[in-house]
């Protein structure tokens, strides 16, 4: 399933973030981990499954999540 790393905006309130995570549960995703250093979360959804997290109010950004490396 693909997997997608949220950040919300740094001025969105731990209600808004909380919508934002329920708005991802709405399309059928499911939430993994959540991050204390940002605010934000990363999610799951089903394989050709179609969300619109993007447009969620208090979202600022949705990237694919994928492995970083460092040389």
């Amino acid at each position: 399933m693909p997997s997608y790393i949220v950040t919300c905006k740094e001025d969105a309130t731990p209600e808004q973030v909380e919508a934002a995570k329920q708005h991802a549960k709405d399309q059928g995703g499911q939430i993994g981990h959540e991050y204390s250093l940002i605010k934000g979360f990363q999610v799951t959804f089903p394989e050709g499954h179609v969300n619109t997290l993007g447009d969620h109010e208090h979202v600022k950004h949705v990237e694919q999540d994928q492995e970083v490396r460092t040389q």
